[in-house]
């Protein structure tokens, strides 16, 4: 394992997936989960959406990457990662804020589930509407 000081941590959210990521120098390895990054994602687009700030900002084979995720699904959990790399390779080096920025991978989407309100089947789907 790297030395302690050359750890960067960050955190990414996405619904209800949380990403806890650390940033080592390194050749360019992806472990999530303790598993490989191509085993725990098997979809190409979430791997490319992981993949993104690191291609952004060209610094692909310079950090490996330890990241624990857990809720939500599949896509929730890549783009979760995707937002903790950002941060973590913001609080690296400040330059790459305005790329990383300008790509939107510093924006946290807002998106949730909406609350089931009562007297409705879901959030916002009504009962059959009976004319007799």
């Amino acid at each position: 394992m790297a030395d302690k000081r050359n750890v960067t941590q960050a955190t990414g959210k996405r619904k209800t997936a949380v990403a806890r990521i650390r940033l080592l120098p390194g050749g360019g390895t992806i472990t999530v989960n303790r598993r490989s990054f191509e085993n725990y994602f098997p979809r190409d687009t979430s791997r490319m959406r992981i993949l993104e700030p690191l291609q952004v900002t060209e610094t692909m084979s310079q950090y490996d990457v330890l990241a624990e995720v857990h809720g939500g699904g599949i896509s929730a959990q890549a783009d979760a990662v995707r937002l903790g790399i950002s941060r973590a390779l913001v609080e690296i080096e400040e330059t790459m804020r305005a790329t990383l920025r300008k790509n939107g991978l510093l924006t946290r989407d807002p998106r949730a589930v909406e609350r089931k309100k009562y007297g409705r089947h879901k959030a916002r789907k009504r009962p059959q509407y009976s004319k007799r």
